[in-house]
């Protein structure tokens, strides 16, 4: 709807025609603010109204407005219709109903961590949302990543992992003091958001950008549509993973996935504009200082204590690393991680979620500092996710840091490697499904179930009976795990059937009823977790050995497969505010 088309654009914020129904809890879209059916100007096309519960729009679309799945090439925008259209508008006066609030039990709890996604799941659920769609869907660029991640892993019962990358790219007003000077955009800031399988609780991990790791060989797709194949590098910056010699989020995706060995399901990324619309967006962002800071290369100048921050000032907060003790990245990873919090908790306020304004002004900034995969490139898609977001407690959210140490080889290091034993601990942890913190009750019973089946009686290892296959990626991981069987175990029934037919993620026994002392038997001795355990429903016959095969999480014979249940790492909760240091 075009308010400036009918000479009110001064009058009227595209919020404010979103009002209270109250026999639904809902937002609605109306064009008068008489309690009616909505009217609307002369020539302007009918809504399309949607029977779904979710309020989307319904199969078909107006003139002018892009087909659904309609993607731009790498980096575009998709138009949202006309030049100059905009949504929402009114042929009505007043100041209709929108103050209103909708019933405490009616509010939904929404989580926003990547600055605004969720707003879509108020904005876009009423049944007159379609004009909002198409002007969101507008808003959203989109990287063709081919065939990486798992477009149906957001509905799936599984564990879902996003990678959040922040670039240092400085495009954009006032951005001429950031980052540096002509970078195509590297990986400055990196946070892969493992949300667990049931939904009850989530790890944030920062990956640092100045950690030495080996980025692998990656494809990347041109605009012109072809496939450019770029060479890997060994022993380099993480943040190089992005940008340079052509690099696209899905070789930052891929190193992520060589490093920790989680398969990255989706890519967010946004620059340096995005901290600054959304903190604005949601009215400033609180953060706190256990000192005064005044920084002169990012202009940051605020006492001790809490302050709130926006635009300009909150993107200075988060790019300081000289306001911290010992001005390192690890100190700056940290305030972004209490910015990030303190932002999440400022989404789900109640000041936020009963305010069309706010909620549009947050989307409409949400869209259009996101850059996603193709899998996710529209409101209905990420309003999915969103859904499956919204189910979990703040509580439940924890921020960690890739556990690291500084880099040996360097005499005065200014870079970082990986923790010897903490990092796999934690990618174990997190490969596993394993909580960082107080999870619901149904999730700890699942645990203890899977846990039980460990429980009992163990057979000697020279009646234990068992086919390995190598479903990993470790050469020769089956016949290594036979012989350390055979040699330092006993387990001389043991036998090499070399590669399973596919690849998998987790290393798995199955068994029989009748084989459940071998099966505990050998999870022992091989350090496998309750979840590795898959009992069958029948009894074997005769000489019939159990099927184990090694997974992705399989490293080396004699490793315990299982992962840690606790790890000692520092941890900041989403629920809870900190000062930094």
């Amino acid at each position: 709807m075009d308010a400036q088309g009918r000479g009110r654009a001064e009058e009227f914020d595209p919020a404010d025609q979103w009002v209270l129904n109250p026999d639904t809890g809902d937002y609605e879209l109306r064009l008068n603010h008489s309690g009616g059916d909505s009217t609307r100007a002369p020539g302007v096309p009918a809504p399309r109204r949607s029977a779904s519960a979710s309020g989307g729009p319904e199969t078909g679309r107006r003139r002018g407005a892009p087909a659904e799945g309609t993607v731009p090439r790498q980096g575009g925008r998709r138009a949202a219709g006309p030049r100059g259209q905009e949504p929402g508008g009114s042929a009505g006066e007043g100041p209709g109903r929108r103050k209103r609030k909708a019933p405490r039990s009616r509010r939904k709890k929404v989580l926003v961590w990547t600055g605004g996604v969720m707003a879509f799941l108020l904005v876009g659920a009423s049944a007159g949302g379609y004009w909002l769609y198409q002007h969101f869907n507008g808003n959203i660029s989109t990287v063709d990543i081919g065939d990486r991640g798992n477009k149906d892993v957001i509905t799936a019962n599984a564990p879902l992992n996003i990678l959040v990358i922040g670039t240092d790219k400085r495009t954009g007003k006032g951005n001429e003091g950031y980052g540096d000077k002509g970078s195509v955009g590297h990986a400055d800031t990196n946070i892969l958001f493992h949300v667990s399988e049931d939904r009850t609780n989530a790890t944030a991990m920062s990956i640092p950008r100045d950690l030495i790791t080996d980025i692998p060989e990656c494809k990347s797709k041109q605009e012109d549509g072809s496939e450019k194949t770029i060479p890997g590098l060994n022993h380099v910056r993480f943040n190089r993973s992005l940008g340079e010699a052509g690099r696209d989020p899905g070789c930052t995706m891929d190193t992520v996935k060589a490093l920790t060995g989680l398969q990255v399901d989706h890519f967010m990324m946004v620059d340096f504009n995005a901290v600054k619309t959304l903190s604005t967006a949601v009215g400033g962002v609180k953060i706190c200082l256990a000192h005064p800071v005044k920084d002169k290369d990012s202009k940051l100048d605020l006492p001790a204590g809490e302050s709130t921050v926006q635009g300009e000032e909150a993107l200075a907060f988060v790019r300081t690393r000289h306001a911290y003790t010992n001005g390192s990245d690890l100190d700056r990873i940290k305030g972004q991680q209490q910015f990030l919090a303190s932002m999440i908790r400022e989404m789900k306020s109640s000041d936020t979620l009963t305010s069309p304004t706010k909620l549009y002004k947050l989307a409409d900034a949400a869209t259009k500092a996101l850059t996603v995969d193709s899998a996710i490139n529209s409101v209905p898609k990420l309003t999915t996710l969103a859904k499956e977001l919204t189910k979990i407690d703040t509580k439940n959210i924890t921020f960690v840091t890739m556990p690291v140490i500084d880099n040996p080889e360097e005499p005065k290091p200014v870079t970082v490697v990986a923790h010897p034993t903490q990092a796999e601990q934690l990618f174990s942890m997190m490969r596993d499904d394993t909580s960082l913190t107080e999870v619901a009750a149904q999730k700890k019973k699942a645990k203890s179930k899977q846990d039980a089946l460990l429980k009992g009686t163990k057979a000697p290892a020279a009646d234990v009976r068992v086919d390995v296959y190598n479903g990993g990626e470790v050469p020769g991981g089956a016949q290594q795990t036979v012989v350390w069987l055979q040699n330092d175990k006993g387990v001389l029934k043991s036998t090499n059937k070399a590669n399973a037919p596919q690849k998998i993620d987790k290393t798995t026994l199955v068994y029989a009823p009748n084989q459940a002392d071998q099966a505990r038997a050998l999870a022992e001795m091989m350090g496998l977790p309750g979840s590795a355990m898959k009992p069958g429903t029948e009894d074997a016959v005769g000489k019939q050995p159990m099927v184990l095969t090694l997974g992705k999480d399989f490293k080396e014979a004699g490793t315990p497969i299982k992962a840690p249940a606790k790890i000692d790492i520092p941890k900041a909760s989403a629920d809870k505010s900190e000062c930094a240091k």
